[in-house]
């Protein structure tokens, strides 16, 4: 994960508005990772985003971390939706050029996705969104794991 990530720094949301700026292969070395690709002005990320909050605060202790990568048309509407209704979980800021990297490396041709790697950046699935909907957070985070 350190190398994917190497170069991108990623901004650690809190509800203070303090945001800080982390790196982001220190911040997610060894961890479980899901990238959520999404937008505030996306109807079926707006309805997802909660489930995948509550999803998130049960697995606050365990080596897994979401970074959102944001398809919002603005830094406003990116700061928003972040307010409105995330987790306490990492970002790319608006405008990096990492999001059209990262949407490209991992193919996302449409949001909400939810993608999951192992630390060493290979894909687990494609399809988290399915797992966060239908299991327990510790079950989906124990199968990510085991894959």
């Amino acid at each position: 994960m350190s190398e994917l990530f190497a170069n991108i720094g990623v901004m650690k949301f809190t509800k203070d508005g303090e945001d800080v700026l982390v790196n982001g292969g220190e911040a997610l070395n060894g961890k479980t990772v899901a990238l959520y690709f999404s937008a505030h002005w996306c109807p079926p990320c707006r309805q997802f985003t909660p489930i995948l909050k509550d999803f998130y605060n049960e697995l606050e202790d365990e080596d897994f971390e979401i970074v959102f990568v944001s398809f919002d048309r603005s830094d406003e509407d990116l700061k928003k939706y972040l307010n409105e209704a995330h987790g306490n979980w990492l970002y790319i800021p608006h405008g990096s050029e990492a999001i059209t990297e990262m949407s490209n490396k991992f193919g996302v041709s449409g949001i909400p996705a939810l993608i999951v790697i192992k630390p060493n950046g290979d894909v687990i699935t494609s399809n988290a969104r399915a797992d966060v909907q239908g299991k327990a957070p510790k079950q989906a985070l124990q199968s990510w794991k085991s894959a």
